[in-house]
């Protein structure tokens, strides 16, 4: 049934290089986007950058809305939605002015809610939506409503599924049986039991005072299945949850995993390992991460050719592979095998916005700092996934260098929350580091 007091949102731009999809969230809402943002998002169109290709996903969404009305009215977006309209701010209002005597574009999207503010006369609330923080207090400041975009936000980051659950006085009968061929046992009865939060391909740790032991439940939820810690391409789990992981990293069924935790936790490691260990039941392996610095522009002050200004943002990935490399001696075969995958490109260590647009049939696809990403850019990646393809995205969803994302709204938090219990999915939450004693201590004081 349709709201008796429809609202009128004002975007920036950041809103919709976010979500180039914005619009069609609001519903019944109407929808406000001054032309200045027009003018802004046309200085995002060119590049191979995420935010790039948002910006001409959104320019051809717009054109598909023809007419002069988008300029006067606005038109409707459809059934059950409101309308939308670019409306022109002829410099900014009076009052902007008298407060903020700079004329930016934030001011004049400032200037652009004022205006509508006054022009609805209190008949109709207006709204800024932004996801810049500070905009979003000088709007209040001059009490006008201003929100964040929260669509794509995630309730409760402290409540994210973990992917593994340890049973205490578990059993000691049931737990002999995982001891012996075939390694597995019936899992109806036990869920029921220990009132276990059943999910496909979850991890267990089951023990009492005598045993443990580690297992996972099958994508049917049928069964527990025991699994030992497998060295990977010369690197070995150090603790249960790297187990997990690289029980998720190296099983062919489970095209999808995501890693998270802190710094030194090992995921990066063990996604590269993990490929390397795998790598004959695939074509390729691709490993990149967002250039974040690269979509605010940053990076066009630093010295040098394009090559030069995105090495230091890969040498993390390049690090971890040198760490895998240097378990063998030069001499090894395993050590040769690196070098010559990355001589015959079966291994490429890029930027995000070079490997998008590539076909993803059997690839192993490693995506690092995912945290960095929207909900929509990460929508996008995985969507692209071809026949015998497996995606790995790994991050820290507290680390985040993205100025317009936060815990809740990283796309690798929105992913978590809404892949949990998919058959075709699995999750590990790192909370142990292993880099070193120093290196924890530092990560949990400071």
């Amino acid at each position: 049934m349709k709201k008796k007091n429809p609202k009128t949102f004002v975007l920036d731009t950041n809103v919709i290089l976010h979500d180039p999809t914005c619009i069609n969230h609001f519903e019944e809402n109407d929808i406000i986007i001054p032309l200045v943002v027009i003018e802004e998002l046309d200085h995002f169109k060119r590049g191979n950058q995420v935010i790039n290709l948002n910006a001409r996903e959104f320019a051809r969404t717009l054109d598909s809305i023809t007419g002069n009305d988008i300029f006067n009215g606005g038109i409707s977006l459809g059934k059950g939605k409101g309308k939308i309209r670019i409306v022109i701010t002829k410099g900014l209002a009076k009052e902007i002015q008298e407060v903020f005597r700079e004329d930016n574009v934030d001011h004049r999207v400032l200037s652009a809610a004022y205006e509508a503010k006054q022009n609805f006369d209190g008949k109709r609330k207006v709204i800024l939506v932004t996801k810049d923080v500070n905009l979003r207090m000088k709007a209040k400041a001059l009490g006008i409503p201003a929100e964040d975009y929260t669509t794509d936000r995630i309730p409760n980051v402290e409540e994210l599924y973990s992917g593994k659950e340890t049973i205490e006085n578990f059993d000691d009968d049931i737990l002999q049986q995982l001891y012996q061929p075939p390694y597995e046992v019936s899992a109806r009865k036990i869920i029921k039991k220990y009132k276990i939060e059943a999910a496909p391909n979850k991890y267990f740790i089951l023990r009492n005072t005598t045993r443990s032991i580690l297992a996972y439940l099958d994508f049917d939820m049928e069964a527990f299945h025991r699994i030992d810690k497998e060295t990977v391409y010369g690197i070995k789990p150090r603790n249960a949850e790297q187990t997990f992981a690289v029980n998720a990293l190296i099983n062919k069924d489970i095209p999808l995993v995501t890693l998270t935790g802190k710094a030194g936790t090992g995921k990066t490691l063990l996604a590269l390992a993990s490929a390397l260990q795998a790598r004959r039941d695939y074509r390729q392996i691709y490993v990149a991460r967002p250039v974040v610095p690269l979509s605010n522009k940053d990076i066009g002050f630093l010295p040098g050719d394009v090559e030069s200004k995105l090495a230091p943002y890969m040498q993390p990935l390049w690090d971890n592979l040198k760490v895998v490399q240097d378990q063998f001696s030069e001499t090894d075969k395993n050590y040769q095998a690196i070098n010559n995958m990355l001589k015959e490109e079966k291994l490429v260590i890029e930027p995000l916005s070079y490997i998008r647009g590539r076909s993803l049939q059997r690839i192993y696809f490693i995506v690092d700092e995912a945290q960095n990403l929207t909900p929509h850019e990460i929508k996008t990646i995985i969507t692209r996934a071809g026949e015998g393809a497996k995606i790995v995205l790994t991050g820290d969803i507290y680390q985040i260098d993205h100025p317009y994302l936060d815990a809740q709204s990283n796309g690798l938090s929105y992913l978590i929350e809404h892949f949990k219990g998919q058959k075709l999915y699995a999750h590990i939450n790192l909370e142990k580091g292993e880099r070193s004693l120093l290196a924890e201590l530092a990560s949990n004081l400071l």
